[in-house]
């Protein structure tokens, strides 16, 4: 085990059972089975002995019934594929899982045989200690390595530890009746989104929904604020020591979030509010806009969750700082399944696990998970083709979004170390209860930033 790896999850677990708080949400190669070579060794398919294995997932709730069923429609064709197996799905909470169960399995070397996971950084941390199954043959094998739109948060060293459910971008959901009752337009400039905000709020609404219990729901606001005042790349170096948290533009962005803050753009108590609570605002028409992954378009979609408000919801990227400027959107593909190494010790799991992959990573459930969930593919696909799959105004809202994006970045937590991420959600929570200035706030984080890299 390497120098200091260890003691950083233990202190991982610790730091989290104090603070929740993640990304998001956060975020199928067209071949048929028959096309991929071979599952796994034949000796290890004809044994009809039981046995099983377990799949962790997050796919908890009604916003994410969609994504479940066809999770369970893959663990169906693999179970009729591999003779003998019995698939356990065991769900839990994505903050729960990402922050404190996986974490602890992680330390004691015992992960699940399948595990949701997010690819940077926990995915590469868990690699270096010889967790996470290496993907790269396998992948090769199935003829499904170059499918992917990206692997990069999951690769480390040149191998692959792990693969992407789905894509995202970040961008504002909006109320389009309101939008048109009040002859209001989509802003093209942020000066002109502060604007709108201002006249919703004089019309006795609430401008932008949120809820920011778990600090990384604000946190898109706050990391999409940044990458326009101090550009997309500022964010990958804030480990390599390129980059200061503490750099003018950074406390410009962090300071126009704290404005709105205390302008009142957001509703009064978001600290005590939950995610669904953000969501129920827009649903309700008690707030207009509302920042938040494309994977929510299932929610605004969906009768049953969004009521009368279904079919009546648009998106837009937030607009850069001025006419001209390129727009700059989180586009991630950071969220997805590893395997634990452990599997590579036994023939028939080993089997299973191939079986699974070949059958959840294919076109078709990729183009399903987009028609049914919302969910962007991870594998490369012609937009046009994307296009096809929804004719839902709001789905061709987010591919016209998408279509218009000139620069993109992962994450911020895709960027930094976990501590990292702990200091900046406890940060962005003071300042929204108004017990920090940004400079200090952001000069915490540099010297918890220095510490980390210290360390690596």
């Amino acid at each position: 085990m390497k120098k200091g790896i260890l003691p950083l999850l233990l202190l991982l677990i610790v730091s989290f059972s104090t603070l929740l708080a993640g990304c998001n949400d956060s975020r199928d190669p067209a071949s048929e089975s028959e096309d991929q070579g071979p599952v796994a060794n034949n000796e290890a398919l004809s044994s009809d002995e039981p046995f099983e294995i377990t799949i962790r997932h997050t796919q908890v709730g009604d916003s994410k019934k969609f994504r479940l069923a066809l999770l369970e429609e893959v663990v169906a064709k693999t179970e009729a594929e591999v003779p003998g197996l019995t698939i356990r799905l065991d769900a839990v909470d994505s903050e729960v899982n990402r922050k404190e169960k996986l974490r602890g399995e992680m330390a004691a070397g015992k992960p699940p045989d399948v595990f949701d996971v997010f690819g940077s950084p926990e995915a590469q941390l868990y690699a270096r200690e010889g967790l996470m199954l290496d993907l790269s043959e396998i992948l090769n094998e199935l003829g499904l390595k170059d499918k992917f739109t990206t692997l990069a948060s999951f690769t480390l060293d040149g191998k692959i530890y792990g693969l992407p459910i789905g894509g995202s971008i970040e961008g504002y959901f909006y109320n389009k009746g309101y939008f048109e009752q009040k002859g209001l337009s989509i802003p093209q400039t942020l000066d002109e989104l502060d604007k709108l905000a201002e006249e919703i709020q004089a019309d006795g609404k609430i401008p932008f929904a949120q809820a920011s219990k778990d600090a990384w729901i604000p946190l898109m606001t706050t990391n999409n604020l940044w990458s326009y005042y101090a550009g997309p790349e500022i964010t990958y170096g804030f480990m390599t020591g390129e980059s200061q948290w503490n750099d003018e533009k950074m406390v410009k962005a962090i300071a126009k979030h704290k404005e709105w803050v205390e302008k009142g753009y957001f509703k009064k108590g978001e600290l005590g509010l939950e995610y669904a609570d953000m969501r129920n605002q827009i649903i309700t028409g008690e707030a207009i806009m509302m920042m938040d992954g494309s994977w929510a378009n299932s929610v605004f979609r969906d009768p049953t969750q969004a009521g009368a408000m279904a079919g009546k919801i648009g998106f837009f990227n937030m607009p850069p700082l001025k006419k001209g400027d390129p727009v700059v959107v989180m586009r991630d593909a950071n969220n997805g399944y590893g395997f634990s190494s452990a599997v590579a010790d036994d023939p028939r799991k080993l089997a299973a696990v191939k079986s699974f992959i070949k059958n959840m990573w294919t076109e078709e459930m990729q183009l399903r998970g987009l028609k049914e969930d919302g969910v962007l593919p991870a594998i490369k696909m012609d937009l046009e083709q994307m296009k096809t799959t929804s004719n839902d105004a709001l789905m061709q809202d987010i591919f016209t979004a998408v279509s218009e994006i000139e620069l993109s970045f992962p994450a911020y937590d895709a960027l930094v170390q976990a501590e990292v991420n702990t200091a900046l959600s406890i940060g962005i929570q003071q300042i929204i209860g108004g017990e920090i200035e940004p400079a200090k706030m952001l000069e915490h984080i540099q010297a918890v930033q220095n510490t980390a890299n210290a360390l690596e």
